[in-house]
């Protein structure tokens, strides 16, 4: 295994090949391999991307299939057949059992395209410049999406980052005696507080890079009445924690809220590059080709999507098991944290993303990389990356997941035995 040819010509912005220094090979569903055959678990699922699993068999063969026949690959804006079976499949599978009525408009294939489309547009219909998000909130690497992303980290004032955005505090950001809400509807009704009436206010309802903070029901219900009190539209950023990671498809069907426009990527395209916005009919006040990009609807992902909504979300099994497996993985957080009261702050999560809050947060890297060692695939998250991150696909087994417990607990002994 040599790794020369990443180190001497790959530019150094590349992050996850330094946290999982391998060459990998091949992959199913919940396991991978690199090319020297060594097996590893993967709590990681391509940040969201893959969960349906690696080379999950039901997507393969219908995209195999759609390959060797010639399909349409790319298409721009054109209808094919790939994009109206896709289009029926999302509304009858998706959208009409929840009645929620959007329109759908694709766009270039990458999560932050779809927030760049979803400010644009909130824009546009209100004739407001100014936009709301939370502290810790991420939502991309484009300038827009940075204006409204919490982390320091990702920002540099050479970027030329676009003004006209303010961020408030998320829920519990000020602790669970501090009503964020009260706070955000004075400043909005507050001539006085010196911010602009936002076009929008965009959130991910649970926060994943920002350290798994999960926002409550009430508080979204909070903020959807505050939306509509000041004829704001709500954004909902569902490109990590929606298509099914919250147990629902998606995020925000806990709360019973109805956002104005959501952006989905990630998952939606079934381990294919694809980004889709939901808006409510009235807000599409679009011009033909006034938001466009080449590569907006991605047919492979279209066949992809369709196979997964078929086979997954045509009833409620999914949910069912992910639900249940959601239960298994909290509980082994919880023995972790139990078995290490010294080390760890804070487990929480909710649906199929959690994460451990380490009371140091220099020991996360080495626990990953130890893990990584030993044969699992896992990240961390939050501003100071003080959260063991656990994302695992929807369809990873009981057995992969308890065995990815049991090295990831291993591996906190290795470190602390070595640190003390």
């Amino acid at each position: 295994m040599s790794l020369s040819i990443f180190n001497e010509y790959e530019s150094e912005v590349r992050g996850y090949v330094r946290s999982f220094p391998t060459v990998f090979s091949t992959a199913k569903m919940a396991e991978i391999w690199d090319e020297d055959g060594k097996r590893y678990i993967d709590f990681f699922a391509g940040a969201g991307a893959l969960n349906y699993g690696h080379n999950n068999d039901v997507i393969n063969t219908a995209v195999i299939e759609y390959l060797q026949n010639n399909g349409i690959g790319h298409a721009l804006d054109m209808a094919t057949v790939a994009k109206r079976d896709f289009m029926e499949t999302f509304v009858n599978n998706i959208l009409k059992p929840r009645e929620l009525d959007y329109k759908l408009q694709f766009v270039g294939p990458t999560g932050t395209n779809a927030i760049e489309t979803a400010l644009k547009i909130a824009r546009k219909v209100k004739g407001r410049k100014q936009v709301m998000s939370f502290t810790n909130g991420f939502h991309g690497m484009s300038m827009g999406s940075l204006s409204i992303t919490g982390n320091s980290y990702y920002h540099d004032d050479n970027y030329g980052v676009p003004g006209y955005t303010y961020q408030v505090p998320f829920h519990n950001y000020l602790g669970d005696k501090v009503d964020t809400m009260a706070y955000l509807r004075k400043i909005i009704g507050d001539d006085s507080s010196g911010t602009e009436l936002p076009a929008a206010i965009v959130l991910e309802t649970i926060q994943a890079e920002g350290g798994i903070n999960v926002a409550g029901e009430e508080w979204l219900r909070s903020l959807r009445k505050i939306c509509d009190d000041f004829d704001i539209l709500m954004i909902v950023d569902d490109i990590q924690v929606g298509n099914g990671r919250s147990g629902e498809f998606f995020s925000f069907e806990r709360a019973g809220v109805v956002p104005d426009i959501v952006t989905l990527s990630k998952s939606i395209g079934a381990g294919h590059p694809m980004s889709l916005v939901l808006m409510k009919p009235e807000l599409d006040k679009w011009s033909p080709g006034e938001h466009s990009g080449t590569f907006r609807g991605n047919n492979l992902a279209f066949v992809a999507q369709t196979a997964a909504l078929k086979k997954y979300w045509a009833d409620d099994e999914l949910v069912k098991q992910t639900k249940a497996k959601s239960k298994i993985v909290q509980k082994r957080m919880e023995e972790i944290a139990l078995a290490f009261p010294n080390l760890i702050r804070e487990i929480r999560g909710h649906g199929f993303i959690w994460g451990m809050e380490f009371k140091k947060p220099e020991l996360t890297s080495a626990i990953c990389s130890t893990a990584f060692n030993d044969g699992l695939v896992i990240e961390t998250a939050g501003a100071d990356s003080e959260v063991i991150k656990f994302l695992g696909p929807l369809v990873i087994t009981e057995e992969l997941i308890n065995e990815g417990f049991d090295i990831l607990q291993n591996a906190i002994k290795k470190v602390i035995t070595k640190e003390a």
